[in-house]
C-alpha cells in the first residue's frame, strides 16, 4: 500500500525482534494465553501499568455506551466474537454448540466438552436490536475467538478460523464461507476453502477491516503470539506477504485472558479479561473487573494505549467476549461484547466507545 505506512515484515520483526516486543510490553500488553500459567517467564504484577488515559488507539473509552441489550443467541453457550454487517444492520455470532444436540447426519446427540475439543461452533445472526434472524452451524472449524463479517450482494461470507486442532478445539487455519440460515458445514468439505498464511501456526483467528481493506490474522507461532495484517485481495489471491507482523505481550501472573481482536485505521485493538470471581478471588465485582482494551500501532509496534473498561459493572457474570468495530453511519465504535449469565443460558450485551 503506497501511503506512506511504514511496513513491518516477519523478517523486519526477528531482525528487530527484542525491541519491538519490549515497546508493546511496556505500554501493557500483557496477558496469559492459553490454558495453563507457567509457561515461560512471568512479569511482575507491579510491572502492569494502569490504564494510560482516556483513549485506546482512535477511541475514547470514556464514551461507554450500550450498544446491544441483553439479547439470546440460538445456543444457550456464551458468545465467544462477533461481526457486524454494517450493510444490512445486523450483528453475526459466534458461540460453541451446546450439548445434548443431535445435528444431520450425527447418529447421537454430543456433549459440549466433545463439541469444543473437535471445534464445532453455532453461528446466531441478529438484527440491530437483537432479535433472532437466523442461524447455522460449523463444525470442525474452532473456537471463535474472532471472526469477520463480509456483505457481497445477495451473499455474506463469515471468516472464522478452520481446521480445528484435534486436542484444542483451536482454529489452524482462516476459511471464508457463505452464511446460509439452517444448514450444517464441515470443516472437511470440498467446498471449504483453507487460507494457510502462516503455516504451522496454531490458535489461529481472523478479523476484517473492511473500510481498510485488510485481514487481520492472531496466530501463535512457535509459542508466541503474533498479530499479521494482511491486504485482503492479496490473502483471497494466497499470497501471504504481510504489510504488517507484531509481536503480543508477555503472560503475567493475575490472568488477563485473550478475547479478541479487531483492526481499524492504524490500531490492532486487543480485548482482555475474565469472568468476575467470588469477593476472595482475583477478580471480584468490587474491583471493577480485569477487562481491558489495549491498541497497538501497527506502523511502529509500539502500544498506544491500555484502558480499563469498567462500563456495565452491574452485568451478571460479566465475561467479556469479543471485540469489533462498527460503522453503522459511518461513524466508527468500537464495540466490546460481554457474556451475561440468565438462568438457563448465557447471552449477549454489545457496549460501544466512540472515536
Amino acid at each position: 500500500m503506497a501511503d506512506g505506512t511504514t511496513h513491518f515484515s516477519r523478517r523486519n520483526l526477528l531482525f528487530a525482534g527484542g525491541a519491538v516486543a519490549a515497546g508493546l510490553t511496556a505500554g501493557g500488553l500483557s496477558w496469559a494465553l492459553g490454558t495453563g500459567a507457567g509457561d515461560g517467564a512471568d512479569a511482575q504484577l507491579d510491572d502492569i501499568p494502569k490504564a494510560t488515559g482516556p483513549k485506546a488507539g482512535a477511541f475514547d473509552m470514556r464514551t461507554g455506551a450500550q450498544l446491544l441489550p441483553q439479547a439470546p443467541l440460538f445456543n444457550t453457550t456464551g458468545p465467544q466474537s462477533f461481526a457486524f454487517d454494517d450493510t444490512n444492520g445486523q450483528v453475526y455470532v459466534l458461540q460453541t454448540v451446546e450439548g445434548g444436540i443431535r445435528l444431520d447426519d450425527e447418529e447421537e446427540p454430543v456433549d459440549s466438552g466433545d463439541r469444543k475439543t473437535s471445534g464445532d461452533m453455532c453461528v446466531t445472526r441478529l438484527s440491530s436490536s437483537g432479535k433472532m434472524l437466523g442461524h447455522m452451524y460449523l463444525r470442525g472449524f474452532g473456537h471463535g475467538i474472532s471472526c469477520g463479517v463480509e456483505p457481497t450482494g445477495p451473499r455474506t461470507y463469515i471468516w472464522v478460523e478452520g481446521r480445528a486442532d484435534a486436542e484444542s478445539g483451536y482454529g489452524r487455519t482462516v476459511v471464508r464461507v457463505p452464511f446460509k440460515d439452517g444448514s450444517v458445514l464441515d470443516s472437511s468439505h470440498d467446498s471449504v476453502r483453507h487460507f494457510d498464511p502462516v503455516p504451522g501456526s496454531t490458535e489461529v483467528s481472523p478479523a476484517l477491516d473492511l473500510p481498510g481493506g485488510r485481514v487481520l490474522v492472531s496466530h501463535e507461532e512457535e509459542g508466541v503470539h503474533r498479530f499479521s495484517v494482511y491486504a485482503m485481495a492479496d490473502f483471497l489471491a494466497g499470497r501471504f506477504e504481510a504489510a504488517q507482523v507484531l509481536r503480543a505481550g508477555v503472560q503475567v501472573k493475575q490472568e488477563e485472558w485473550f478475547q479478541g481482536c479487531a483492526l481499524y485505521g492504524d490500531h490492532v485493538y486487543v480485548l482482555t479479561g475474565g469472568p468476575y470471581t467470588g469477593k476472595d478471588g482475583d477478580n471480584p465485582r468490587k474491583s471493577g473487573g480485569n477487562t481491558y482494551v489495549s491498541a497497538i500501532d501497527v506502523r511502529t509496534g509500539k502500544a498506544q494505549g491500555r484502558h480499563h473498561v469498567t462500563v456495565a459493572p452491574d452485568l451478571v457474570y460479566r465475561e467479556p467476549e469479543g471485540i469489533a468495530v462498527a460503522m453503522a453511519g459511518g461513524r466508527p465504535a468500537l464495540c466490546v461484547g460481554f457474556s451475561v449469565k440468565t438462568q438457563d443460558r448465557r447471552e449477549l450485551a454489545l457496549y460501544r466507545f466512540t472515536a
